[in-house]
């Protein structure tokens, strides 16, 4: 699967994102965010658990059952963010 990264800041210079299917628009739940673009076409293997880079866990897990997937608050920083 492809799919299209998002950020937003958060607190101590610190980025949430937001991964959805690539062409997809930001769900409606998740667009009273200002998201910005970070990454397109980031390909995702159907086996994987877990995107450190952007503290994403189970992104197809969490695409599956609602369109998207989102940053863990509580592994928010783990791991290298990309600027």
């Amino acid at each position: 699967m492809r799919v299209d990264i998002y950020r937003r800041p958060e607190w101590g210079g610190q980025f949430s994102y937001l991964a959805v299917p690539e062409g997809s628009v930001i769900p409606g739940e998740a667009t009273n965010v200002d998201w910005e673009a970070a990454e397109r076409s980031v390909d995702l293997e159907d086996s994987v658990e877990r995107l450190p880079q952007f503290s994403i866990d189970d992104p197809i897990e969490q695409i599956t059952s609602k369109g998207y997937a989102i940053t863990s608050v509580r592994t928010l920083g783990d791991g290298e963010l990309p600027m």
